[in-house]
């Protein structure tokens, strides 16, 4: 007798029965139904997936999936997303947080999180303003913003994530867009399949208390002259013409215009994900913005690297005896 097929998921299936409470317009509504379609495409098994999250509109994102969930506290998703996955292997750990939640008291956490290569998928909600607490600066706010913390303009470089995920050894790092729902769910199940941190950097509307922040990048009517979008092993062309592209002088990228000055398209530079010298001069580009795979290398996970090194200590010590450590060295009664 056939054993019938099990249905293929749908987005409704990763959909929890709890209601959605964002600010009407809010971007994390277009990244949650990304991540539900991008999940029913992958048929990933609910019991097999874990969302994480810290403090922040975006950490209510646990609540939403129906999938496990940790909704933890500010800051610290990631090292409690690094146990998870130390003590469940077989687990898909997702870690939704925001520019404030994750850049600035996580930041350490997050630092570390990449450079230990923790297969962990980071989804870093970018509005360049702390939503959850009212509308002040956060550490991706640009320099002179007006706000309540900062009445005067603030004073503060902002943190590019994108470059900070660069360097601190991340294996795989990508950019996209709230707005972008087929392109942020094609980066998702790259994400998904990547062996080691994956850290996609999406930039997202606050539309109550930042609204249009990456308006300049997303709009349709500027987008093609102000972002490029990144392709392995294609040039760096970019224009509503495709008549833009990026060249190397020196240790700097320039922009050029094909028939300008004897510029041609083979002295544009062609995308290399595996080469993270170029990912980095790459992510200092504001205009135009990229997006899409700025890096992505293959180097042994943390939880693979531990549960090889437990093997091989088992192996030549035998299998512990958790009383006996407890129990043996030096040890007193206090009475």
């Amino acid at each position: 007798m056939a054993v019938a097929a099990s249905p293929k998921p749908t987005k409704a299936d990763y959909q929890s029965d709890q209601e959605v409470r964002w600010c009407p317009g809010c971007g994390d509504y277009a990244i949650l139904s990304s991540v539900q379609m991008a999940f029913a495409r992958l048929g990933v098994p609910r019991e097999k997936v874990v969302f994480v999250s810290g403090i922040g509109c975006s950490s209510r994102f646990p609540y939403y999936m129906n999938t496990f969930g940790f909704h933890t506290i500010h800051g610290r998703a990631l090292p409690i997303a690094t146990g998870i996955k130390l003590a469940n292997p077989d687990l898909q750990v997702w870690v939704a947080t925001g520019d404030g939640d994750s850049l600035s008291i996580g930041g350490n956490h997050l630092l570390h999180a990449l450079r230990r290569n923790v297969d962990l998928k980071i989804l870093l909600f970018d509005n360049r303003i702390y939503g959850l607490t009212k509308g002040q600066t956060s550490p991706t706010s640009e320099i002179g913003k007006v706000t309540k913390s900062t009445p005067f303009g603030s004073l503060d470089r902002p943190i590019q994530p994108v470059s900070l995920a660069l360097a601190s050894e991340a294996t795989f790092v990508a950019r996209t867009a709230d707005v972008y729902l087929p392109h942020l769910q094609d980066l998702l199940c790259r994400a998904a399949a990547h062996q080691g941190s994956a850290f996609i950097h999406i930039l997202q509307n606050c539309v109550i208390f930042n609204d249009n922040a990456f308006k300049h990048v997303t709009d349709r009517a500027t987008r093609d002259d102000r972002q490029i979008v990144l392709e392995h092993g294609k040039p760096l062309l970019f224009g509503r013409a495709r008549n833009r592209g990026l060249r190397l002088r020196g240790l700097r990228l320039e922009t050029v215009t094909l028939g300008e000055d004897g510029a041609t398209e083979r002295d544009l530079l062609v995308h290399d994900e595996t080469d993270a010298n170029l990912a980095y001069l790459l992510s200092r580009l504001e205009e135009p913005m990229p997006i899409g795979v700025f890096h992505a290398v293959e180097r042994p996970s943390l939880e693979r690297c531990v549960a090889a090194q437990i093997e091989e200590a088992r192996r030549k010590l035998g299998e512990g005896d958790l009383a006996r450590l407890l129990s043996g060295g030096e040890t007193w009664t206090v009475k």
